[in-house]
Formats: structure tokens, C-alpha cells, sequence
């Protein structure tokens, strides 16, 4: 087995053939010799590695083809096909195991886009393996994961990134930017919002047969185990507990990422729900409504969030009479109020801020071009699990309040819930055996 030191020395060539032509040490071709300002050139090149080619891997993988797609890695073989079409030259796998191990001196990076009850064990084993991860969101199925995986990516110094694309995006920074300059003044009331949400049900009793192109046991992967259905793989696993966190795991880093970085949220102090009915022991709710409260964070207020979704709005949405974005977050200020959605803005009161232009930003990196950067750089990520992890941290809170019926009391530092300690069975899995973290 190759050295931690091994394992790292590509990172250390990438690092060095950006840095080298200055130095005289490495002779690297224009890009307008090569093929235009799209074009990257060989020597600055990151081979990748994806795992889960369902639907959000290829998505992800088609941003990052002036990199090097090295090898990809899923448990079903019809979604491993259809992405070898594109991806003829990349080796292929359904064990991620295996793919690490055999080519863990050809790849520098590894995202990972499965169903989110695999994606701790799968980034912690890359981290091991010395590789950058960019992993799809949630950053795990449980907090005590995401906790596990922010130390372990500190310690590593390799490049992550969570897969909320739009904290990159034009809209998200300029309202980051309207926000943090005090646009509509102090703001200590936050709302956010999605506007799908599924049923609970009970678990299947019976169904067809495992197909041959699944392996039902690595897709289960940690998770207990239970018979295939199809109500599970490909598309309805985010509604059971054993593998999503609800409507709330599926869009929350999403939606809750921008007050979070606008008014700098990391840990909040307590957390409480509400939905139609007690928590259904197998599935998610119909409609969810979560609230945190956060400390001020030095000369910034507390803050109070709260998150809806299935058919559930804010109440000041319909009284101020504004946009229905089916995604949305909504920033309460001192001054006034700021609407937006991924690609949208608005202020209100309208006249008052009729004067109030875009923010003129600097272009910025794509959020996988921002990944690949800080893989040959070292340059920090938008989204690195430093930042994420919080984040991550606060929305999958939102569904544990749910299941523990409770208003909770939470201990950031001591990764516990102090108000009612049986609780805490909701931050943390057990494992089966052998996939033990």
C-alpha cells in the first residue's frame, strides 16, 4: 500500500506546475496555444473519480471535463453503461472500495454523488486515501457523520466542497453582498422555503425481485438491512429515515446557505418542528417547519431562521404580497425586506429601494472550477466542509427535531443535545457490520 506521502505527491506536482513557470522549473503551454481560454492545459489537469452515476454524478462530472474523468464507480451497471458512453476512457467500478484501492495512484479526486446514507463512509475512506473530495449535498445522513468528516478534511489540508452549486452563482453573491453591506439593515429574522415535500408511509411488505443490474448490498451500504423495492432505488430513498433526512435534507444546504454565509451562522442554540402529524417512524413528513435560533456573533445579531416546505410559506410572504418562488429565502431587516431565489432578487418596500442597483461583482470560478482550483492550489473552497459543516450540521437538526417531538437545547462544542439527552439517538446511526466508520 502506497504512503500517505505518496498518495500526495501528485498534489504536490499540480501545485507546482502552476507555480513553476514563474520559477523556471516546469515549461507549461499557453492556453491560446492549446485551444482557447476554455482550453486546460495537460500539466494543470486533475484526474477525477466519481461515484454515483444516478443522476446528480453525471450532472456534476459535465462541469469538470477540461479535467481528466479517470474512473467511475456505481452499484447499478444501466447508469454505469449510460455514463461510460460519454466517459469511454474511464475505468469502471460498482465497489468504491475497490475503485480507491486499485487507482489510488491515478486520481487526485473523488466526488461523490450517492444517495446520502453512503457519502460518509465514501468521503472519509477518499480523505484516507489522501484524495480532494467534492461531495454532493447533505454532507451526510447524520450529524455525528458531518462532525467526523469537517475534522477529518481539517486535519487532511485536501481540497472539499459541498455540492450546493448555487452559493457560486452570480445571485447568491450579490445578495451576500446587499446583505453584508447593510442593505435593509440589521437583519435577525430569516425565512427559507421549498415547495415539494413527500407522505410518510410504512415500509413495503413485499416486492419484485433485486434486478441483476443492482447490488442491492453495497447500495444499502451502513444502512440496516431491508429487501429491495422501487419505492427506495432510484428516486424515493430521501423520504425514508434509514436513508435521507426528508424534504429538509434533500434542499436545505441548498436554501439555508445563503443566510448562512450573508450573516455568518454557524451553530444554533436550539432547534424545534412542527408538522401535521407526530413523526412516522420509517418516512418523512408531508410538510415540515423547522426554527433555529442563533447567538450574535460580534457586532451581529441573533437570528432566528426558520425553514418550510411541502405547502407551508412564511406568513409575511403572502402579507407583503410577495414573489411565490417555489424556492426561496427571505431576509427580515431593521429597514426592510430582500426576497430571492437562485436567480432572483427583489427589495422591498419597492420604492424605497428603487434606487438600489446589482452589486458589480468580479467574475467568479463555477462551483466545481472553484474545487478543481483549490485541488492544485490548495486555495480554500466557498463550500469547504469547514464551512459546510455547520451548515449541514443546522439542517440536519431540523428533521431531528422533528423525530425527537422536543424543542432542543444544542451543545455545538460537546455534540450533544443537553435538553433531552434521548434525543441524541437522532444525531448518530448504527452501523451494520463491516461498514463501521
Amino acid at each position: 500500500m502506497t504512503s500517505r506521502h505518496d498518495r500526495l505527491k501528485r498534489r504536490g506536482f499540480l501545485q507546482k506546475s502552476i507555480s513553476g513557470a514563474a520559477l523556471g522549473t516546469f515549461s507549461i503551454v499557453p492556453r491560446h496555444v492549446l485551444g482557447g481560454p476554455g482550453h486546460t492545459p495537460p500539466s494543470e489537469k486533475v484526474n477525477v473519480a466519481a461515484i454515483g452515476m444516478g443522476t446528480r454524478g453525471p450532472q456534476v462530472i459535465r462541469e469538470m471535463e477540461n479535467h481528466n474523468i479517470v474512473a467511475l464507480c456505481d452499484v447499478d451497471s444501466t447508469f454505469l453503461a449510460r455514463a461510460s458512453v460519454r466517459y469511454d476512457k474511464a475505468k469502471t467500478y460498482s465497489d468504491f472500495r475497490t475503485l480507491l484501492e486499485n487507482e489510488d495512484k491515478h486520481i487526485d479526486a473523488v466526488v461523490v454523488a450517492t444517495p446520502d446514507h453512503l457519502h460518509a463512509v465514501i468521503t472519509l475512506a477518499a480523505i484516507k486515501a489522501g484524495k480532494h473530495v467534492y461531495c454532493e449535498k447533505p454532507m451526510a445522513h447524520s450529524v455525528t457523520e458531518v462532525r467526523k468528516m469537517t475534522e477529518a478534511a481539517r486535519e487532511s489540508g485536501l481540497a472539499t466542497q459541498l455540492g450546493n452549486g448555487a452559493h457560486s452563482g452570480h445571485n447568491y453573491r450579490s445578495v451576500v453582498a446587499l446583505i453584508k453591506a447593510g442593505t435593509i439593515g440589521e437583519v435577525q429574522e430569516v425565512h427559507c422555503w421549498c415547495d415539494e415535500a413527500w407522505g410518510p408511509g410504512d415500509r413495503p411488505k413485499s416486492g419484485p425481485p433485486t434486478p441483476k443490474h443492482l447490488n442491492w448490498d453495497l447500495w444499502l451500504g451502513p444502512a440496516p438491512v431491508r429487501p429491495y423495492h422501487p419505492t427506495y432505488h432510484p428516486h424515493g430513498w430521501r423520504s425514508w429515515w434509514d436513508f435521507g433526512n426528508a424534504r429538509i435534507g434533500d434542499m436545505g444546504c441548498h436554501m439555508i446557505d445563503l443566510p448562512f454565509t450573508a450573516l455568518d451562522l454557524r451553530y444554533p442554540l436550539t432547534v424545534e418542528a412542527e408538522s401535521p402529524l407526530p413523526a412516522h417512524r420509517e418516512s418523512a413528513p408531508r410538510w415540515l417547519i423547522s426554527k433555529w435560533n442563533f447567538p450574535a456573533r460580534g457586532n451581529l445579531p441573533p437570528v432566528e431562521l426558520t425553514w418550510y416546505d411541502g405547502d407551508q410559506r412564511p406568513p409575511l410572504q403572502k402579507e407583503h404580497n410577495l414573489p411565490d418562488y417555489p424556492e426561496g429565502t427571505l431576509f427580515v431587516g431593521s429597514e426592510g425586506m430582500l426576497i430571492a431565489d437562485y436567480g432572483h432578487f427583489q427589495l422591498y418596500p419597492e420604492d424605497k429601494f428603487a434606487g438600489v442597483k446589482r452589486p458589480q461583482l468580479p467574475q467568479g470560478l463555477s462551483h466545481a472550477e472553484d474545487w478543481l482550483t483549490a485541488c492544485k492550489t490548495g486555495s480554500p473552497t466557498g463550500c469547504r466542509f469547514d464551512y459546510a459543516g455547520p451548515l449541514t450540521e443546522t439542517v440536519l437538526l431540523g428533521a431531528v427535531a422533528h423525530r425527537a417531538g422536543q424543542k432542543l437545547q444544542w451543545d455545538a462544542e460537546n455534540l450533544k443535545i443537553t435538553s433531552h439527552p434521548e434525543a441524541n439517538e437522532f444525531i448518530q446511526r448504527e452501523y451494520r457490520k463491516g461498514w463501521e466508520l
